[in-house]
């Protein structure tokens, strides 16, 4: 006879530590959270092991607890899975991924036709939020997060290295380096400020030239919205290579001058502790693939990009040109 835990106590933590929360367990398993609190107290006196470590509003898994929790997810899926095919109730798998809304909008939304025609048997879940999601307690399965790779609590897998350019609509028909006190320049808001976040000012001593005030200038609070304002013609935007490229092709934005910036690196990441399942391993290999013809794309345009003058020198030519 197995010397098992009662089944609604292993459903009770599995919920909960899935989740990051008894109150979120509690509205899926349709209990209140008193009775998912007992349900593991439970748990613990009848193994022996502290499962969670109990924090003001929130829970988290101890060592034992993090051990456990695949273990569980596997046999739990494994007991919907025969189910539902012995049933004809299969559900369909779903990979839920995070990121910037601009990232989102401009580099993933425009794959999500390549998955879907490759794994027509696994739905994508796109969450667009400027603030980095606890992974766990938030059911994400994927992210993808921009910085150095120090990401606590994730393993972590470099994706590409960022470029800033300064672009422009055509309309605004931006020849030379005057154009920077006539047109507005386009800022927009940097969630987590860095040193290295590539903005006007450090562009202006990247360029070796004066960094005089604009006619105008329009702030932003996320980068999507400085994209858009860019194309419609309101002003010169310090922007990602990676996300515009699309409109650059499409002649939606140009590149008047330089110089570009590095930017960082946008990485993968997931929650280590949990071992992806076949659906989040397709994934995976999927924005791997993605990745890695977004720098095979980049090395295309970089040989387009030194043709492009820097306005520093077209500013001294300028200069040079007035004193003869």
């Amino acid at each position: 006879m197995r010397r098992l835990p009662p089944l609604s106590a292993l459903r009770a933590f599995e919920s909960a530590a899935r989740l990051g929360s008894f109150k979120k367990a509690a509205t899926e398993l349709g209990v209140t959270p008193t009775a998912i609190s007992h349900q593991i107290r439970s748990l613990e006196e009848h193994s022996g092991l502290r499962l969670f470590e109990r924090r003001p509003r929130r829970v988290v898994l101890t060592e034992d607890g993090a051990q456990l929790l695949p273990v569980l997810e596997r046999g739990f899926d494994s007991f919907e899975a025969i189910f539902a095919q012995l049933t004809g109730n299969e559900r369909r798998a779903r990979v839920s991924i995070s990121a910037t809304t601009a990232f989102t909008a401009k580099w993933l939304v425009p794959r999500v036709a390549g998955f879907q025609r490759d794994h027509p048997a696994i739905d994508l879940q796109l969450h667009a939020s400027e603030r980095p999601l606890d992974l766990a307690a938030e059911g994400i399965d994927l992210a993808v997060r921009y910085g150095d790779g120090s990401f606590a609590g994730l393993e972590t897998e470099a994706m590409f290295d960022d470029h800033f350019v300064p672009v422009a609509s055509p309309d605004l028909r931006i020849t030379g380096p005057e154009s920077l006190r006539t047109v507005p320049l386009i800022h927009f808001a940097w969630a987590r400020a860095h040193p290295a976040d590539p903005i006007w000012e450090r562009w202006f001593a990247a360029a070796g030239i004066a960094s005089t005030p604009p006619l105008s200038q329009l702030r932003f609070s996320d980068e999507s919205h400085a994209i858009q304002a860019a194309v419609a013609g309101q002003g010169l935007a310090l922007l990602s290579r990676h996300l515009v490229r699309e409109d650059l092709i499409a002649g939606r934005l140009v590149q008047p001058f330089g110089p570009d910036m590095p930017g960082r690196t946008y990485h993968l990441v997931r929650d280590k502790r949990r071992p992806p399942s076949a659906a989040i391993a397709a994934v995976i290999e999927w924005l791997r693939g993605e990745a890695q013809r977004s720098r095979a794309d980049f090395e295309a345009d970089a040989e387009k990009a030194r043709r492009i003058p820097n306005v520093g020198d077209m500013a001294e030519a300028d200069w040079s040109a007035s004193r003869h």
